[in-house]
């Protein structure tokens, strides 16, 4: 395919070198302002560089885009006008689901193909192995095609933005959990029991990521009370030991809301019922 990519930074450079391996042809890459790295990149490859978008953007099957996720919807806006129909434009990007959204209907009224793809991973240490989810009508097509570059690539959702949506929510849980790691490792190296506590937690691997989210959420509408006395306790604990707690406190103002709203009439018989009556007591505040 005849592929052009938007943005020369670590992004841009590294599917262009892995389409490009994969048998495709880089017809260009655009960048209102190439650093030296990109302009030497391009020479040492016979990659034509553009400063700006225009008509060239027309000899493309496929532009993917590798801006700031702050002007993605701009730069679709601006490019879409150039491409041709039935082209194919995959935003790489960090935009907001709503600008992948919005991108999407450009699209659309352009008779041009979109795809939202959202990088999961740190692309300095991955490279074109970076897992990637796709969505959007031309979810089918960008997995096609970087399946062939190699690259880990999954379709979800069911409309542009649920990539982006699906990224974002991943945030949730892992910088969540980073900052659980940061708080309790500090606080466990502090007593001299890092080992220890390792050993201690090993009984939640034994089983999936899922069922045990799913545990804690069913059982968290249950025993809130209970697990707020214990939520408090612990953060006592680490004021004791002279530590600022950050993240804890977040954990028992949440215990606290659940704790306070329980009346015996709340569903916690599954999963889906425990998650409805924690949405509406969520969307109270």
């Amino acid at each position: 395919m005849d592929i052009t990519i938007i943005g020369g930074g670590e992004v841009g450079r590294c599917y262009a070198d892995s389409l490009g391996d994969a048998g495709h042809r880089i017809l260009g890459i655009c960048d209102t302002r190439p650093s030296e790295t990109l302009k030497q990149y391009c020479e040492a490859r016979g990659i034509p560089l553009h400063d700006d978008l225009g008509p060239w953007l027309g000899q493309a099957q496929v532009v993917i885009s590798a801006v700031f996720g702050s002007v993605a919807l701009e730069t679709c806006a601006r490019a879409l006008p150039y491409m041709a129909d039935g082209a194919l434009y995959a935003d790489f990007t960090t935009a907001s689901p709503q600008d992948m959204r919005a991108a999407a209907e450009l699209a659309e009224g352009d008779n041009v193909v979109f795809a939202d793809v959202a990088i999961t991973g740190a692309i300095s240490l991955g490279k074109g192995k970076t897992p990637l989810l796709c969505a959007g009508h031309g979810a089918p097509e960008i997995e096609t095609l970087m399946r062939g570059a190699g690259a880990p690539i999954q379709q979800v959702g069911t409309q542009a933005g649920d990539a982006a949506t699906l990224k974002l929510l991943r945030s949730v849980y892992t910088k969540g959990c980073e900052a659980l790691a940061v708080e309790c490792l500090v606080a466990a190296e502090a007593k001299g029991l890092r080992e220890d506590l390792y050993r201690v937690l090993q009984d939640i691997e034994q089983q999936s990521l899922r069922v045990f989210l799913e545990m804690l959420v069913r059982t968290h509408v249950v025993h809130a009370r209970r697990r707020l006395a214990e939520v408090r306790e612990a953060t006592r604990q680490l004021e004791r030991d002279g530590l600022s707690p950050r993240v804890m406190p977040g954990v028992a103002a949440l215990f606290e809301r659940t704790a306070d709203a329980l009346d015996g009439t709340e569903d916690a018989s599954s999963v889906a019922s425990s998650l409805r009556w924690l949405e509406q007591l969520a969307r109270r505040e």
